[in-house]
């Protein structure tokens, strides 16, 4: 469907007759875990539907980040538009907040061009910014941020962890020890507004409307499966040049472990193994595990997400997406 969706519509009846404006053309959300083939299952429906993807992941953002984040390629981005890739220099910092205005911008001209708008990715708390809103929360302190991270340096994260624990013990009992992170920004938040962050999360900026959407989780419902593609992944990523990938962007731009862009998944391990030395295996073992964490706190946000889940597995998941697809068009007046 090269011309989009709108490429078919009805004939107008003869004579004087006021126009209607057309539906809204519906919003794909697809999401999931890590290493589901998020990304591969946008890029054919796209093809399908006419469509273009919005990406929603919080490392994809970042310039030179290509391997470890499994960016599309220049071939794929060809073929179907890709939106929100490449935007920030990896010294940066990207919001949720920043996230829902590009994206809501995005899926507006994508309508305007009479395409679908498919918003793939695994940052789940962008999909959340994107259909629910956002937490009123106060903003980001740098001052108070390297205060933080310089008593994480002396004491440790699970220091800090426990310092949560006896100021917001509902935040602190669902965040690992080593969430450095999370643990910062909850923190961060106490101390600018007296209150713990668990009781603040219930406040919530109101949504952008989107209209009509298609919310569609993969999920493995054999997670062995999930555990064996992510570390097929990982080892792609090291045999494609993930490592010297981290060292072109050590030389270009001066990161560093703090940083957002180097906490990310991949990066991260690999950062701490050049400081740290070791064997390759050690470094894949550690990239391996990590990447399995990040994937069960992906699913855990899933399981609160009024969504459709498909195997991300099955033969048939590529048929049975574009049917889901297909009704949600079909009940939006929008021809496919």
């Amino acid at each position: 469907m090269v011309d989009g969706v709108r490429s078919c519509l009805l004939p107008a009846v003869p004579g004087r007759q006021k126009a209607r404006p057309d539906p809204p053309l519906p919003v794909v959300l697809l999401m999931g875990p890590t290493a589901s083939g998020k990304s591969a299952l946008a890029h054919t429906l796209a093809l399908r539907f006419g469509g273009e993807i919005v990406s929603a992941d919080s490392a994809q953002v970042y310039r030179g980040m290509d391997i470890g984040t499994a960016k599309p390629g220049l071939a794929e981005r060809a073929a179907v538009p890709c939106h929100l890739l490449d935007i920030i220099d990896p010294t940066e910092a990207y919001s949720a907040a920043r996230f829902r205005a590009d994206a809501a911008a995005a899926i507006a001209a994508i309508r305007s061009r009479g395409r679908l708008p498919i918003v793939a990715g695994g940052t789940m708390l962008y999909f959340r910014a994107l259909t629910e809103g956002l937490s009123m929360l106060p903003a980001a302190d740098p001052e108070l941020r390297a205060a933080i991270e310089a008593r994480a340096a002396e004491r440790g994260w699970a220091a800090l962890h426990a310092e949560l624990m006896e100021v917001d013990p509902a935040t602190a009992s669902r965040l690992d020890a080593s969430d450095a992170q999370r643990i910062q920004r909850a923190l961060e938040v106490h101390a600018l507004s007296g209150r713990p962050l668990s009781a603040l999360q219930g406040r919530r900026e109101p949504a952008p409307g989107l209209g009509p959407t298609v919310s569609l989780a993969l999920v493995p419902f054999d997670r062995a499966k999930l555990h064996r593609a992510i570390a097929a992944r990982f080892d792609a990523m090291l045999g494609a040049g993930l490592v010297d990938e981290v060292r072109g962007l050590l030389a270009r731009w001066p990161l560093d472990a703090s940083m957002p862009s180097m906490r990310c998944v991949g990066y991260r391990q690999v950062l701490e193994w050049l400081g740290r030395g070791g064997s390759v295996d050690s470094l894949r073992e550690r990239g391996v595990a990590a990447t399995r964490q990040l994937a069960r706190r992906q699913l855990t946000w899933l399981r609160r997400l009024a969504v459709e889940p498909l195997d991300c597995f099955d033969r048939g998941l590529a048929g049975a997406a574009g049917a889901a697809v297909a009704r949600v068009l079909d009940r939006s007046g929008s021809p496919i």
